[in-house]
């Protein structure tokens, strides 16, 4: 498993977005099955921004579960965790989000060091 120093590194300047499944009534079921078969059909050949619209539009688990663990290769933990959190798949969710824990811990850690760093050199003026 990576450090936390390691993992900082990997969150988006952007910052987090909050997301959201799609209404899945507008398609019948014959639709979303031949849709999830051409998700499968290009996830296998690699196109897999193309298989994770397919996946989310039809709201296909095992599908977003996939790209998920694709992202999770990819050192895209936020992207992960935003198809695990649509799948749902709550224990690799979590996974991330103690992951997540653990760096909000340091940086809190750290920011109280230089608080009384800064604190004590105010007492000495």
């Amino acid at each position: 498993m990576k450090s936390i120093d390691e993992r900082l590194k990997g969150i988006p300047n952007e910052g987090f977005l909050k997301t959201s499944s799609p209404d899945r009534s507008a398609l019948s079921s014959a639709q979303r099955v031949a849709l999830i078969r051409k998700g499968n059909e290009l996830f296998n050949a690699g196109k897999v921004d193309q298989a994770k619209r397919v996946f989310i539009a039809t709201g296909y688990g095992d599908g977003l579960i996939r790209i998920g663990d694709y992202y999770l290769g990819k050192q895209d933990a936020l992207e992960a965790l935003r198809m695990y959190w649509m799948a749902p798949a709550p224990d690799k969710a979590e996974r991330i989000l103690e992951s997540t824990a653990g760096i909000l811990r340091k940086w809190i850690e750290e920011g109280t060091g230089k608080n009384e760093a800064r604190t004590d050199r105010r007492d000495e003026h």
